[in-house]
């Protein structure tokens, strides 16, 4: 795909300057002096376009541009030619930042005029696809209750600030001052599964619908050290 806009740059450059040679390789000593040097210099992000469709992967492609010719006065001109062209087309970014003498040196060319071009790369990404539901959606409500309970210790002396779980449902509620406690909505119909009470470090585990109740209400005797 990168070669594609290589081609694309090619006949850009060709439509700006009517034939002038390019040159893809890495810039030296003889290439620079040579036409217009279209180098890739690196991958960069790219923030993908607004789309109602599923976005594109998106990379921007970097390449150093430069321009030789058999004067100066030539190449500056098809410089010039080429920067400006390049601020017309509306998907290309111009960087006029100088380039790092470092890099013109790990190339072993002398310092020389010259810009970065960055172009976008799309591949566009195929909608996922989502099977069709053949059949009519079935929707049952389920009836509800509260639950209420109390929870007691030694002579049924009522606990505070016990806290009650049903692991299965994901509910949780504390004792009042009578150790009483209410889960307002519970299904009617549906086992309640494991009941938990942690209080002044005792732990009491069991089964909902095996405690006894009391005035419609469950009865948890909580099993406490006395003293």
């Amino acid at each position: 795909m990168i070669d594609e806009v290589d081609q694309r740059l090619r006949t850009w450059v060709g439509r700006v300057l009517g034939g002038a040679p390019v040159s893809l390789a890495v810039p030296d000593r003889e290439t620079v002096d040579r036409g217009v040097g279209l180098y890739l210099l690196e991958l960069g992000p790219a923030p993908p376009p607004r789309t109602a469709r599923r976005p594109p992967l998106r990379v921007s492609l970097c390449y150093l541009v430069t321009a030789g010719a058999e004067s100066p006065e030539r190449a500056h001109h098809v410089l010039g030619e080429l920067v400006f062209a390049a601020m017309e087309e509306p998907d290309f970014e111009v960087d006029l930042s100088p380039v790092p003498v470092a890099m013109w040196t790990a190339l072993g060319v002398l310092p020389r005029p010259s810009f970065r071009l960055r172009v976008p790369l799309e591949r566009e990404r195929p909608m996922p696809v989502v099977p069709r539901v053949k059949v009519p959606l079935i929707t049952r409500t389920v009836p509800s209750t509260a639950l209420l309970g109390r929870v007691v210790g030694p002579g049924d002396l009522p606990i505070t600030d016990a806290v009650v779980e049903l692991p299965s449902m994901g509910l949780s509620a504390r004792t009042d001052t009578w150790g009483r406690f209410r889960f307002a909505s519970v299904p009617a119909d549906t086992p309640l599964g494991r009941l938990e009470v942690r209080a002044k470090g005792a732990v009491l585990a069991v089964r909902a619908e095996e405690l006894p109740t009391e005035e419609g209400a469950l009865l948890v005797r909580l099993p406490l050290k006395e003293g």
